[in-house]
């Protein structure tokens, strides 16, 4: 028996600890979430912490963010500035703990009222980790009539703090830095993620200017929210939704367990309800959380237990009717919370959601309550709410079950040939070579299945008109034979979204059973009528097949010319043009039969044989030109539809000629 042998042991000696910079630098997702983009846009996230919380505490009322041309960054406060010299009671400067440990910071007594009560920066992480994750790092700060420069290079102090007396009167940070390559994977943080988060800071910081300028374009953006989140809800709200916009704020304390503190909790939340647009945004402590947490939690509890209690009161359910849950609330509901707390747990280091037990309970106390007040005091927007909601929910419903009815009829095995009229199977399992002709009447099934190759060649005909489904609703859709037929073979379900229900049914191009599907009609209008309409098909029902490269069109000839000893097809006037040119002696050309009319050799050279037939493969590079240009052909867009002919027609006249 052989052994393995190594010249590694795994020991004592083996454990190391990471130490200083290191600890951020080789492992920057344990800190920031990711090592990569949304990594590096969360240490500046943290830099910027530090300026907000200094302007809610009442210092300084702008915070200036300069994207520079270099990939650094500067964030500039009018705050009261970071204090940075000797710590008599730690024994060392505080630019040691600010920038160079984690763990260190002026914001862990908050909760007895010290500073900083309502805190965006708790951990003593941000500052530190940002300036470890640092190529360099510049930092210049204005407080008690001194500045002071500081210099940091890959994790470390360059040189000495220096301190002079400063002239000017105004205090304040300026923190310039430029996140290190050799940290993140990437960089090169988009101008939109500067907009988009300087916006939401200044929609949760009331009367807070927040100012962007990008060196690049050499352009500045200014975001300022005088009234904060009913300023913003007004702006979502544009197109007047069918009620008025209402908010409130409440404050109280709590504690999360008997044995805990108890801590101080406020909260704004504004809503609206409205049928073209719905949002619902998170924020605590002025950061977004995106995976909501407590307050999430809240919301829904209160909005389904108070809508729930006004429909029951009111008799608005029907007989054996089921309750709404929340996502019929969703549909038509704006809301923006904007809490904050003494004492917040987190998640993680990324503040996405938060999971205080007494935030979550107070705030589902306290939007009852006012839910409760609000349905009193405004009786015809609570009838409208109630009834909106009531639509939402039985919309969902029966999308629901028009869902696991197209699922019922979609699903079996793959043995299907009893199960859907006149479909030919072939021999072979393997995927990767099984084909699907689609083909146009009965006629042209008889010259296919006499012509194709059994081992993986399949024939599905279509029988009778075929249903635009481009303008049919899904319920006279999945109604349709043909239609139904065709994804039954498919086999992968299909793809619908919708406000109600975004996946009616579960696509899975995994189960698709084929590796090509292949549309076969003739030469002629009626043929290609036919096949746009199941490209139709396809495009609003299974669109990732398009996508994906699993569409085929088999072409047929227009002419066969035949001389003594060969004969030849051409697909187009100007290839039976070539060909004849190059022709010496007798020969006739006849306009081509449909494919019922071809005899087995024919159909298998021209249109059926891999080695000699001709596919075009369907694609679309551009979804909205793809979703115009099928209105156009399709839709209710009958003047783009008749412009269409009139710029594009001369291009198509040869096709009349030919049938």
């Amino acid at each position: 028996m052989n052994r393995k042998t190594t010249n590694s042991s795994y020991g004592n000696d083996s454990i190391t600890s990471l130490k200083g910079a290191d600890r951020v630098r080789k492992r920057p997702a344990v800190i920031f979430g990711s090592d990569g983009i949304k990594g590096c846009q969360h240490s500046f996230f943290e830099i910027l912490s530090n300026s907000i919380d200094e302007a809610r505490e009442g210092y300084g009322k702008k915070i200036r963010v300069i994207r520079h041309e270099d990939l650094s960054i500067s964030v500039i406060d009018n705050g009261r500035g970071i204090p940075v010299d000797y710590n008599e009671k730690e024994g060392k400067f505080n630019w040691e703990l600010v920038f160079c440990e984690l763990y260190a910071g002026g914001k862990y007594q908050n909760n007895s009222g010290e500073n900083y009560q309502y805190s965006l920066g708790l951990n003593g992480l941000g500052t530190c980790a940002t300036q470890y994750s640092s190529e360099y790092m510049s930092v210049e700060i204005h407080r008690d009539g001194f500045k002071y420069e500081l210099e940091f290079k890959k994790g470390a102090i360059s040189g000495e703090m220096v301190k002079t007396p400063s002239s000017r009167k105004q205090t304040g940070s300026s923190t310039k830095w430029r996140p290190d390559i050799e940290v993140f994977t990437d960089i090169n943080i988009e101008l939109d993620y500067f907009k988009d988060v300087m916006k939401k800071q200044s929609i949760v910081n009331p009367g807070v200017t927040f100012e962007l300028y990008d060196e690049e374009l050499n352009e500045s953006f200014q975001f300022y929210y005088e009234n904060g989140i009913i300023d913003y809800l007004k702006e979502l709200d544009e197109d007047k939704g069918f009620t008025q916009v209402y908010d409130f704020q409440e404050e109280g304390s709590g504690r999360d367990r008997e044995d805990k503190p108890d801590y101080r909790v406020k909260f704004q939340m504004a809503f609206c309800f409205n049928n073209s647009v719905n949002s619902l945004e998170y924020f605590h402590n002025s950061s977004p959380l995106e995976h909501g947490g407590s307050p999430e939690k809240a919301i829904k509890n209160a909005f389904v237990y108070e809508i729930d209690k006004y429909l029951k009161k009111n008799d608005k359910y029907n007989k054996n009717e089921k309750k709404i849950n929340f996502q019929d609330v969703e549909d038509s509901l704006i809301l923006v919370s904007n809490s904050f707390s003494t004492v917040t747990s987190y998640e993680n280091q990324t503040k996405k959601a938060i999971t205080n037990k007494f935030i979550q309970e107070f705030m589902t106390k306290e939007l009852k309550k006012h839910l409760e007040i609000y349905f009193i005091e405004n009786k015809t927007e609570a009838e409208k709410i109630a009834n909106q909601v009531l639509i939402n929910k039985r919309s969902r419903e029966n999308a629901e079950k028009t869902r696991l009815n197209i699922k019922k009829k979609l699903s079996g095995k793959l043995d299907i040939n009893n199960r859907v009229k006149k479909f030919v199977n072939c021999r072979t399992k393997d995927v990767e070579q099984r084909e699907i002709y689609i083909v146009e009447g009965d006629s042209a099934l008889g010259a296919c299945k006499l012509a194709r190759d059994a081992n993986f060649q399949a024939l599905l005909p279509v029988r009778g008109k075929i249903l635009n489904c481009l303008k049919a609703e899904y319920g006279k859709i999945f109604s349709s034979d043909i239609v139904v037929d065709i994804l039954k073979v498919l086999g992968c379900g299909v793809e619908i979204k919708s406000k109600s229900n975004k996946e009616i049914s579960d696509f899975n191009l995994e189960n698709l059973r084929w590796d090509k599907v292949i549309i076969c009609t003739d030469a002629d209008v009626d043929g290609f009528q036919i096949r746009t309409l199941i490209l139709t098909l396809f495009y609003r029902l299974v669109p990732t097949l398009i996508k994906e490269g699993k569409i085929y069109i088999a072409e047929s000839p227009l002419f066969e010319i035949n001389t003594k000893n060969n004969t030849y097809f051409a697909y187009s006037e100007k290839e039976k043009n070539e060909i004849t040119k190059k022709l010496k002696g007798k020969f006739t050309i006849q306009r081509s039969k449909g494919l019922g009319e071809n005899d087995p050799d024919m159909m298998w050279k021209t249109t059926m044989s891999p080695d000699t037939r001709r596919l075009i493969r369907v694609d679309y590079y551009n979804e909205e030109d793809a979703e115009m240009m099928f209105d156009v052909l399709l839709g209710e867009n009958l003047d783009g539809r008749k412009q269409f002919i009139e710029e594009n027609g001369e291009k198509y006249i040869d096709l009349i000629d030919v049938v």
